[in-house]
């Protein structure tokens, strides 16, 4: 068994190349092979353990299917035109002025990355909005700021629920936060991330919008809908979720629990139609996702063996009487680099092993537990590789025709998070000060 220096490096190198795999994807090489190998060379080389396989499906299992079974639910509903249905309902709401249409596509982006996490509303609302501002005539460049806002936004305010993103399920559930416990702390923060947002997002983008459309071009909301019966019992699909959601924490149980019958109901209702296929909805769930998490984290639990995990939460248990709002700032612009250089899905699980190692408690690992989300949640915005999200969403654009290089998104995305990012942390040690 490696140990000392040897094991630090061995346990370095591999993440390092295991992550330039996952980035890079060579010839198309699937995520979920690329983490499944760095994480069978580190057990064989020991890095990791046999033993250490059962801690991370333990940390894993919960969040990886509710995340799977949130995505099917999004997938079904996209398919049936529920989306588009409401993406033309803010269009019309709008009444031509394109302030208020920029303003309710993005609180269309937060609720559904609220409610069906922050990929389905990138991957799946993006197109969609983008689709309706070439319907109504707006060129390539004016309809550039719905195209960013919509990906923005995805992510800004993928903060209120548990089920919002899969760095928040995966941080609840290994420090044991409840769902309503864990809304209790996130939603008025998410707010005020949300209000940041349109804010950053307008005084980049202002010059770029006409000030007016026509909304006569605008086709009837109910021409989008493929299913009416499904649509209907979609409604009461995620209101039963929803209840599922909060009963959760005073049943101790799981929300996968909930999603995942959420997710076979309506596999099951959407059988029956003929608007879309259960089949060809199931082959596009994120499966990838189960064996990237395992994989990965196996990789990521390696840094943990080789003892780096130790010396940030040593970093960490230096700094916490500095005071909460010093101690907020730093662990969240800390993850969100990390998010940004190394993706947020390895950077959440060495952001929370490096608390629990930092053993510092009260109000100070409140404080750091959510700030890790924030900056985990925020900080893939900075560069394309912060999230595996953002990757498939610059692809998905460039099959739209539109073209987005690494370097200006890293100019647009620094310059509109970083402000944002501030604002919420703040916002975040306030909060979390007052209800302590």
């Amino acid at each position: 068994m490696l140990s000392g220096t040897p094991l630090i490096i061995a346990a370095s190198a591999i993440f390092v190349a295991t992550l330039a795999l996952v980035i890079i994807q060579p010839r198309g090489l699937s995520i979920g092979w690329s983490a499944t190998g760095g994480a069978i060379l580190a057990l064989a080389i020991g890095v990791v353990q046999p033993h250490n396989i059962a801690t991370v499906w333990g940390i894993v299992w919960n969040a990886t299917f509710t995340f799977v079974s949130v995505i099917i639910v999004s997938l079904i509903l996209d398919r049936i035109g529920f989306f588009e249905w409401a993406a033309v309902h803010m269009l019309h709401a709008a009444k031509g002025s394109t302030l208020r249409a920029f303003i309710y596509v993005i609180a269309l982006g937060a609720i559904v990355a609220a409610m069906f996490a922050n990929d389905g509303a990138a991957l799946i609302i993006t197109p969609i909005v983008y689709q309706q501002m070439r319907m109504l005539g707006f060129t390539p460049r004016q309809a550039m700021p719905f195209v960013m806002a919509a990906g923005f936004v995805a992510d800004t305010t993928s903060l209120p629920l548990v089920v919002s993103n899969l760095v928040n399920i995966v941080s609840a559930n290994f420090f044991h936060i409840g769902f309503i416990t864990y809304a209790e702390t996130m939603t008025p923060v998410d707010v005020v991330s949300f209000l940041a947002s349109i804010g950053v997002l307008y005084v980049f983008y202002r010059r770029s919008l006409p000030k007016t459309y026509d909304e006569s071009i605008l086709e009837n909301p109910e021409s989008a809908i493929k299913d009416p019966g499904l649509f209907r019992a979609g409604w009461i699909v995620l209101l039963v979720l929803l209840a599922g959601y909060l009963v959760s924490e005073p049943l101790h149980l799981p929300v996968s629990i909930f999603a995942g019958s959420a997710a076979i109901i309506f596999l099951l209702l959407a059988g029956r139609s003929a608007a879309l296929s259960s089949v060809g909805v199931l082959r596009e769930a994120p499966w990838k996702i189960v064996v990237f998490s395992i994989g990965m984290y196996l990789v990521v639990y390696g840094l943990r063996n080789a003892g780096l995990t130790r010396l940030l939460g040593d970093g960490i248990h230096n700094m916490h009487h500095a005071g909460i709002v010093p101690l907020t700032l730093a662990g969240g612009f800390g993850s969100a680099a990390l998010s940004a250089v190394m993706n947020n899905m390895p950077t959440v699980l060495v952001g929370v092993l490096s608390i629990t190692a930092a053993k510092v408690h009260g109000i100070s690992h409140s404080a750091l537990m959510y700030a890790n989300i924030v900056g985990c949640d925020l900080g893939p915005k900075f560069t394309p590789i912060g999230s595996l999200a953002t990757l498939l969403w610059l692809h998905v654009l460039e099959t739209k025709g539109i073209k987005i290089s690494w370097w200006q998104y890293f100019k647009t995305g620094i310059v509109l998070t970083v402000p944002v990012l501030a604002v919420t942390l703040l916002a975040l040690s306030g909060w979390v000060s007052l209800v302590h």
